[in-house]
């Protein structure tokens, strides 16, 4: 006999009974009349998921370190680099919004859930009908983008002028057209996460990557760094172009029917379009936090918007690598499970509880190397031309008043996608909204009076943006976790694991850190190869002593590739 039931997972009332609707709007798209076509994948299924999202992103990260390194020997912290970044912050913001943002969380959801029914061919009519209008929405961007410029550029740094300001204008405008291919890959992306083609969908930014690292190599040399910057943002555009392109054979290889559409009446893209509403500005006011950040460090010293990019790139390899991948490859398989009200909710909470563990055995030992090896890690990726060891120094105290929110960061990604799961997209809006106001205030605070009360250089101002935003993220993750606590039941992570991994983490950073004092003015990259080996090395084997099975694992599966299984 089949099952025909309705989920709801909502708050828990005293006296509701196990699966019974508690009043209200159901969390899943099934009906009554819809049957229980599948059960929920093991846990362990995305495992393999996030390690795949993982490589694409690390391989996506480390040629995008290439780029910034470059980048920093040629225009180093000036007020060049000052206007490009300004610029490249746009296209960016959207791609972030429309990539890991929108699209993730309001049309894979639904699209996933269509695939786990068995109705192949309503996905895929969606997705036809999406391609569409972002097709739309990609051509108004680019004409408002091109246009509304100088505004634009005067919202995002609102402290340049003269010769900053009219460059950056010059660069916005070429890069629009570039944006708008961004959001089509986008798109893309969508399609292959919601199939489980993971890996594809993250290494495609490597071609925008390697198509800027080579307009720098090429015209770099002797070249004036307005021209220079120009022509980056034309390779910007083609590197934009690329990327899109190289997702698409595989895309049609899952939609062998796909024609673009612009339909808008079918439930499935009116459900897409109603979430993406409250989700485009939940992800908008966390966007807006770093359009804030940009416009207060355009108030400080000049190279403070770039050394604050630089720094940004750095503090965000962890939450992408680490957050991200496991976020991103759990998001698919939460939304597609199915039962009663209770199984869900233990499901959700088992996948949660074993994500959180993932995450904090990654961010936990990256937050001890920024705060006490920053500037070994700032030196190795950057130090070379017009970037020397005093940058390097500043850029280590912005990641360490980055480290204040990162694994909170980690952790808000993880519960921000459980909340998109189960369809409720204005909850985390709301959240990200105080998380945005609170950023702004203390941003202020910190990187403009602070500075001078402490009696202390302006441009430090910096690291207490970053400080700021790491607190209000505090302030987000618990309010999500709280909230997701009464839909779900409570996801606990245990305080004595938590213990085991900042301790052997702080442990190998203060090793680590001595190990530089000894080796003196060594070269910032041989620095590196040792200093960060020598930590990894410690935090690994001291957490498997400790019987952290997340290391024990790791250590096994590099013991199996190396061939020393047994031996």
């Amino acid at each position: 006999m089949q099952v025909r039931i309705r989920i709801s997972v909502g708050p828990r009332h005293a006296g509701a009974s196990p699966g019974r609707p508690s009043g209200r709007e159901p969390s899943s798209l099934l009906t009554e009349e819809e049957p229980r076509l599948s059960k929920p994948e093991k846990p362990t299924a995305a495992l393999g998921a996030s390690s795949r999202v993982a490589l694409g992103i690390l391989v996506s990260r480390i040629t995008g370190l290439l780029r910034q390194s470059v980048f920093a020997h040629y225009f180093g912290a000036s007020s060049v680099a000052d206007a490009f970044t300004a610029a490249v912050r746009i296209p960016n913001t959207l791609n972030n919004l429309f990539g890991e943002g929108v699209l993730s969380a309001s049309f894979i959801t639904v699209y996933s859930r269509l695939r786990a029914r068995g109705d192949g061919e309503a996905a895929g009519r969606l997705a036809a009908a999406i391609f569409g209008l972002l097709a739309v929405v990609c051509s108004v961007l680019v004409l408002i983008g091109v246009a509304a410029a100088p505004l634009l550029v005067d919202v995002i740094a609102l402290g340049f002028q003269a010769e900053r300001r009219a460059l950056a204008i010059h660069l916005v405008r070429i890069l629009f057209p570039g944006t708008a291919m961004l959001v089509m890959s986008a798109w893309c992306l969508g399609v292959l996460n919601s199939h489980r083609r993971f890996l594809l969908s993250y290494t495609a930014p490597v071609a925008m990557n390697l198509v800027m690292i080579g307009c720098l190599t090429m015209f770099g040399s002797g070249a004036a760094q307005e021209r220079l910057a120009t022509d980056l943002a034309w390779a910007f555009v083609l590197g934009s172009v690329l990327q899109f392109l190289v997702q698409v054979p595989r895309v049609l290889q899952l939609l062998p029917d796909f024609r673009p559409s612009f339909e808008t009446r079918s439930d499935d893209v009116k459900t897409v379009v109603r979430n993406f509403g409250p989700i485009f500005m939940s992800r908008g006011v966390v966007q807006l936090s770093a359009f804030v950040d940009s416009i207060i460090a355009s108030e400080l010293p000049n190279g403070a918007v770039a050394a604050l990019s630089y720094g940004q790139t750095v503090a965000l390899l962890p939450i992408s690598l680490f957050s991200m991948s496991v976020s991103a490859a759990e998001l698919p398989a939460l939304s597609s499970a199915v039962g009663t009200q209770d199984e869900v909710a233990a499901f959700l909470r088992k996948r949660l509880s074993a994500g959180l563990r993932r995450i904090a055995f990654l961010i936990v030992p990256s937050a001890a190397a920024f705060l006490l090896l920053g500037d070994v890690i700032s030196g190795a990726l950057f130090q070379s031309g017009k970037f020397g060891h005093k940058e390097a120094v500043w850029q280590w105290g912005i990641l360490a008043g980055s480290d204040v929110g990162l694994l909170a960061s980690g952790f808000g990604r993880l519960f921000s996608s459980c909340y998109y799961a189960l369809l409720d997209t204005k909850t985390p809006l709301h959240f990200a909204t105080i998380r945005v106001i609170l950023t702004t205030v203390l941003g202020v605070l910190f990187s403009l009076p602070l500075p001078h009360w402490l009696g202390i250089d302006p441009r430090w101002g910096v690291a207490g943006l970053t400080a700021s935003a790491g607190i209000a993220g505090w302030v987000e993750f618990t309010l999500l976790r709280r909230g997701l606590a009464q839909k779900i039941g409570p996801v606990p992570i245990s305080s004595t694991y938590m213990s085991k991994l900042w301790a052997m983490a702080l442990s190998a950073g203060v090793l680590g850190y001595f190990a530089k004092l000894g080796m003196g003015s060594t070269h910032p990259r041989l620095l590196a190869a040792v200093v960060l080996p020598l930590f990894g090395i410690v935090y690994l084997g001291g957490t498997a002593l400790l019987d952290v099975q997340e290391s024990k694992a790791f250590l096994s599966s590099v013991r199996r590739r190396l061939g020393l299984a047994g031996s």
